[in-house]
């Protein structure tokens, strides 16, 4: 019986030495919208930019945030990202030692595209669906969208009831939010979901949502009295 081939672990993602996959098709259109679409067109790759949104993220996490992909299709789809240069691979140091993708500088500039889809789906969201998976994080986009012109950088943990997530106003790096709450965060956020979608959506104003009780900002400093004021 010939030996057993090595497989790659779950945890860590797909092997660094597998044999490249082809290239994918082009459009061969010489046109923006094609060549972006050449490069992220492909069903899950968006997501994937979504999810390394947070930062540096491990295979299994990126899997457990992006329910309904397969293992072969996560790993496909990353190894792309790598290939047009919009996501890199490295290992942690010790003890961790364990390999994280992350977006690069150009993967990054990808967050307006995911805001101008994100304004144009709101509209598409109403109570979820049965089938449909939740992760607090998902507002995350669209609330950028609308707190980063207030002006005010910091950091601001947002509590919803499937969770809670942080994020980096007017921060310049790849990462610009995360789950839990951030260590030191600048203000704090409490609102339902319900309440999200409303103000995502611009049928609803922070400041009115404080009056009205259905939002809760917490902290003293510059951001959080930006929230209140918020029209």
């Amino acid at each position: 019986m010939p030996p057993r081939q090595p497989t790659a672990s779950p945890s860590s993602g797909p092997s660094p030495t597998a044999p490249a996959a082809p290239r994918r098709r082009s459009y061969d259109q010489y046109c923006a919208v094609a060549r972006s679409l050449d490069a992220v067109g492909d069903r899950w790759s968006l997501l994937i930019v979504r999810e390394l949104l947070a930062g540096p993220r491990r295979y299994t996490d990126l899997h457990a945030d992006l329910p309904g992909v397969s293992t072969d299709v996560l790993a496909s789809r990353l190894k792309d990202l790598e290939r047009e240069g919009l996501a890199t691979r490295r290992r942690l140091p010790p003890p961790t030692a364990a390999h994280v993708y992350e977006l690069t500088p150009r993967g990054a500039e990808l967050l307006p595209v995911l805001t101008a889809l994100a304004a144009w789906g709101v509209p598409e969201l109403a109570e979820p669906r049965p089938t449909d998976a939740v992760r607090a994080h998902w507002y995350a986009v669209p609330l950028l969208a609308l707190l980063d012109p207030l002006g005010v950088p910091g950091v601001l943990d947002v509590t919803l009831e499937d969770g809670v997530f942080h994020l980096r106003l007017g921060a310049r790096d790849a990462a610009r939010y995360g789950d839990g709450p951030a260590a030191g965060a600048d203000a704090g956020l409490a609102l339902s979901a319900a309440t999200c979608r409303e103000l995502t959506a611009g049928r609803l104003t922070l400041a009115d949502g404080v009056r009205d009780g259905l939002v809760t900002v917490a902290g003293e400093g510059p951001l959080a009295a930006a929230l209140r004021a918020a029209g």
